[in-house]
């Protein structure tokens, strides 16, 4: 087959959390997080979390509602935060280690101590603002808005259904700090309503979720590929990734950017695919995150070309590099010699990418591939070694000249040479 050449000019931005952005004319799917766990004690039926990147519609949802529901306890707690973004998490959750920062301290020990944790971090928009409505379907109950003062004086039997629903309040305002003061006094509230809880000794099913995104991300015009010659792309699906700051899960971090696209190189359907890791190395004493693989997804051909070996920054940088390519100066290889990924070409040029640590709508310190001797600096270097050669060849023969040992005397005796010697 003869080899495809493709050249995808890019400058991509991720962040540490979930982002959904819809690259055609429409707008974006947005979505928010939801956690549910149990009381300690009281287990559910597994259930497996979707696929990194996935994102969970509301009949999905209603079938992961009513397996909890169908054997776990009848009492419900739904703690409904009037934003949320996985982004919070990110930002406010002690994701790089700084536990002692974190804004969602009750929260997190709720899940470690829960036998059925289960955590959907991309609930789809409408589904979300539906949880109140599949609730009160499943419990055959109407909601309670209360609060934790409300719920020390609530008696509580657990043959009879409850959906106890407690509203928190998220902040609007540019202050990081102020932001995380509510989100900390959210978490406040939800520990004093598992305190409450605990003393009655009623099992109970929590959920945390919003009703609506707190981050809403709009693409920029430059991040986006073109594909052969400048023809646009257009690109309907998602980008995203996943990590949580919790003890739940493991100290590597991965994160998987993806771009769908439609109509390109006869292929009807298109996925290009960014792996990262994020791991912390003792030697540098801090973290780092390598693109560990970029992946073609194209009529159920996967091709994978590694990259882990040159593609690499600090976690809180981004990197960037005039051109990634898997055949002019490659730093993309193809993962095996029958990988598809033989088959292709790929360059991007102008390459700039960051997985982690984003904020707001512009890259971090770009960590740039060329190392500290680029082309320029070796001409230089070699122009001012010949110019030194040069100087000291000079100095040498300079050094090497003779003075006369014999002068002629107009006074004295005129000096006799003989023409034998």
């Amino acid at each position: 087959m003869a080899t495809r050449k493709m050249r995808l000019f890019s400058s991509i931005s991720a962040s540490f959390a979930v982002l959904f952005t819809l690259l055609n004319t429409g707008r974006c799917d947005e979505q928010v997080p939801l956690m549910l766990w149990t009381s300690e004690g009281t287990s559910l039926p597994s259930q497996s979390p979707p696929a990194a990147g996935h994102i969970v519609g509301r009949d999905q949802l209603d079938a992961y509602l009513h397996t909890a529901l169908g054997s776990g306890p009848r009492n419900v707690l739904l703690f409904l935060q009037d934003k949320m973004s996985i982004e919070d998490f990110t930002i406010y959750g002690g994701a790089f280690g700084n536990k002692q920062d974190s804004a969602f301290r009750n929260l997190e020990g709720a899940l470690l101590s829960s036998p059925s944790p289960l955590v959907l971090p991309a609930v789809s928009w409408p589904g979300s603002n539906a949880v109140i409505g599949a609730l009160q379907d499943q419990l055959e109950t109407s909601p309670l808005y209360m609060d934790a003062e409300t719920l020390g004086q609530l008696r509580l039997n657990s043959s009879s259904p409850a959906l106890l629903v407690f509203r928190l309040p998220y902040g609007t305002g540019s202050d990081l700090m102020s932001a995380k003061e509510i989100l900390s006094g959210n978490d406040e509230v939800i520990g004093q309503v598992l305190s409450i809880m605990k003393t009655q000794s009623v099992p109970y099913l929590a959920i945390y979720t919003a009703l609506q995104p707190s981050q809403v991300r709009l693409p920029r015009s430059d991040e986006f590929g073109r594909v052969h010659g400048g023809k646009a792309v257009k690109c309907y699906s998602n980008v995203w990734f996943f990590s949580l700051p919790f003890h739940l899960l493991p100290r590597l971090l991965l994160v998987r950017l993806v771009l769908n696209y439609e109509d390109v190189l006869g292929h009807r359907n298109f996925k290009l695919i960014f792996a990262m890791s994020q791991r912390h190395y003792s030697v540098s004493a801090r973290r780092w995150f390598t693109m560990d693989q970029v992946e073609l997804e194209y009529d159920g051909t996967k091709a994978t070309f590694n990259g882990s070996r040159s593609i690499y920054a600090p976690a809180e940088y981004s990197y960037r590099c005039d051109a990634v390519s898997s055949f002019r100066w490659p730093s993309l290889f193809p993962r095996s010699a029958k990988d598809p990924a033989n088959q292709w070409r790929v360059s991007f040029e102008d390459f700039q990418i960051q997985g982690f640590n984003v904020s707001g709508q512009d890259f971090s310190y770009a960590s740039d591939c060329a190392g500290f001797f680029t082309p320029g600096i070796w001409m230089g270097l070699m122009s001012s070694l010949l110019m030194v050669l040069v100087l000291t060849y000079g100095l040498h023969m300079i050094m090497q000249l003779r003075t006369m040992d014999r002068f002629d005397d107009p006074k004295g005796p005129a000096i006799s040479v003989p023409l034998t010697e």
